[in-house]
């Protein structure tokens, strides 16, 4: 008995009384943080490298799958004329900010997951990749997205695909250019501010112990926002997604006021990656 008792009493007293739980558990070491260079505005050196296609590669097939599975969502709501044996309005957020989270952890460890040309354009904004890569993505994503529709297109049929306005994106009935150009920024606004604020490496060591997975509120911020303006613009905030339909609908409704889908995530994108510069990233880090 004696030696029992000295074992639970040396394992009682083996480790301090505090011990850190959950995330911070993982260590003990105080996480240090160092500001990571900017990129460079031209990296001539990607263009012999594998990765850098590899990624491209990434961000057709990831914006491929998007217009795919969300377009298809969408034919499927506007086919029915009650709605009420579909997934209705929910049902079409939950798809495009599904796709999202599935879609941004499948790719992140390859090309960072943007899916979005607004995306990359904020990012690039930020510093946080080259001009030259910038470009290869957003080329990637526009051919992604057309392909993507192109292949919804294929399945529901010509005539079909027409009638129920081939998923793309419009000012609708009641609100005007303006209301249609302020939805999208505002709405780019909170997805690119997301986007940044769900990989900052300096919040992730500031805050330690809040455990995140960035492609879960990215995705859900693009739910939400879908949630909102869908009944003004569909919902843009995408100019991949936007040009994907357009082209491949290719009729009036496409094409009118296709400027304010390709504007307004682009000034969404630039004013939330000022944000995140000038207030977010200004804020002096602490070392746990």
């Amino acid at each position: 008995m004696e030696g029992k008792e000295e074992d639970v009493r040396l394992g009682a007293n083996k480790f301090s009384e505090r011990q850190p739980i959950g995330t911070a558990a993982q260590s003990q070491d105080d996480k240090d943080y160092t500001e990571p260079p900017p990129a460079p505005l031209f990296e001539p050196s990607e263009l012999t490298s594998w990765s850098f296609y590899r990624a491209g590669i990434a961000e057709f097939v990831a914006t491929f799958l998007f217009l795919y599975i969300s377009v298809l969502t969408v034919m499927g709501v506007l086919k029915d004329k009650t709605k009420c044996t579909t997934v209705g309005i929910q049902g079409i957020a939950w798809a495009f900010g599904g796709m999202i989270f599935a879609l941004v952890y499948c790719t992140a460890g390859i090309s960072g997951g943007h899916i979005n040309p607004a995306v990359t354009f904020g990012l690039f904004l930020g510093r946080k990749l080259s001009l030259t890569r910038a470009i290869f993505y957003m080329v990637m994503q526009c051919l992604g997205a057309i392909c993507g529709a192109g292949v919804v297109k294929g399945f529901m049929g010509k005539t079909r695909y027409g009638a129920l306005g081939g998923g793309a994106n419009s000012v609708n009935h009641g609100y005007t250019k303006g209301d249609g150009l302020g939805a999208e920024i505002v709405g780019t606004f909170v997805l690119v501010y997301t986007v940044f604020s769900a990989t900052d490496a300096k919040r992730s060591a500031r805050d330690s112990h809040v455990p995140i997975l960035a492609p879960l509120p990215i995705g859900f911020a693009v739910f939400l926002v879908h949630l909102a303006t869908i009944p003004i613009t569909g919902t843009g905030i995408n100019p991949a997604r936007s040009l994907g339909a357009a082209i491949i609908f290719n009729k009036d409704k496409g094409w009118g006021g296709h400027w304010i889908f390709w504007v307004g995530p682009f000034i969404g994108a630039a004013l939330a990656a000022l944000y995140h510069v000038v207030v977010i990233r200004a804020i002096p880090f602490k070392s746990k």
